[in-house]
């Protein structure tokens, strides 16, 4: 038998409920634990990856794609291009030969005419989109139906970035949704936000002091994505079409940040790389490319 947990304010841990087990644990109606999915994270060997000569071409959706977010159990993956997300789905998880454009799509413009980069909350209820128009912002979306994409609509939240970056161009949130991380072309530097509320990006504030600049590798960022755990960070760039990993001293403290001097050149498949993402066991790299339109799967 199973059960679900609910605490009406205070979080508890090491619940035992007879001999029943425990499959999620809440505060309210805000889930804060559940059980591992069995997933175990090994960090990628970045400095021998290899192309796995499989791809997804996506102009038949759009042209000039810019955002990739893969659902957490990999059967999912979606690209964002030109303010639109489109959503397909993988017959084989996380093998790209297998993905199909499912006709289901959801249009930011409303928000923003230059969208750059989509993210997830991580039961798929909540989507963001990151601008670099008017508003340098995070925009923040709900789902009613989780991980479908149709079924979105503006949450009337945002979190405006400008103060510290005037071209963001992607943002990559905490697992639980406490801190969220912007980079950007305008500074080439990552910035780091907390959100006093999980998930609410209309909470969020700057982390004064907590920035690490990445010039020194790419002058041209567009995408950021950390180890579940917070002590790697990885970045692509258009500059150079190559992927630079960094390490945290302190797990998830941007400031903390220094080059392993280990990278990996994706140029050979597109020279306008814009977003990369890990297989959740941290085995194969997928890279979106808007020179051939098409979402690129490495093994690591």
């Amino acid at each position: 038998m199973t059960q679900n947990v609910f605490l009406a304010s205070t979080a508890l841990s090491n619940i035992a409920v007879g001999s029943t087990t425990v499959s999620a644990v809440y505060v309210g109606s805000t889930k804060i634990w559940e059980p591992s999915s069995g997933v175990t994270w090994t960090n990628p060997d970045l400095a021998n990856a290899s192309y796995d000569s499989v791809s997804l071409g996506i102009s038949g959706q759009n042209q000039f794609p810019t955002g990739l977010f893969f659902k957490d159990d990999g059967t999912k993956v979606y690209m964002l291009g030109q303010n639109t997300v489109y959503q397909y789905a993988l017959s084989t998880a996380w093998d790209m030969s297998t993905a199909s454009y499912e006709s289901k799509s959801f249009d930011s413009g409303t928000q923003t005419s230059f969208s750059e980069a989509v993210s997830f909350k991580s039961d798929g209820t909540i989507m963001y989109v990151t601008s670099r128009s008017s508003t340098d912002a995070i925009y923040q979306y709900t789902l009613s139906t989780a991980w479908d994409v149709s079924t979105a609509s503006y949450a009337s939240k945002y979190l405006d970035v400008t103060p510290q970056e005037v071209n963001p161009r992607a943002a990559y949130f905490k697992p639980d949704g406490s801190k969220v991380y912007v980079t950007g072309t305008g500074s080439d530097t990552i910035y780091q936000y907390a959100l006093s509320t999980a998930w609410d990006v209309s909470t969020g504030s700057f982390e004064t002091g907590k920035s690490f600049s990445v010039s020194s590798q790419e002058g041209s960022p567009q995408s950021l994505y950390f180890s579940p755990s917070g002590d790697k960070v990885w970045t692509i760039g258009t500059t150079n079409q190559t992927v630079y990993q960094y390490s945290l001293s302190t797990a998830w403290d941007i400031s903390t940040a220094s080059y392993d001097s280990v990278s990996f050149s994706v140029s050979s498949q597109d020279t306008g790389p814009k977003e990369l993402f890990y297989k959740s066991d941290g085995s194969k790299l997928y890279v979106v490319g808007a020179t051939n339109d098409n979402i690129y799967q490495y093994s690591t």
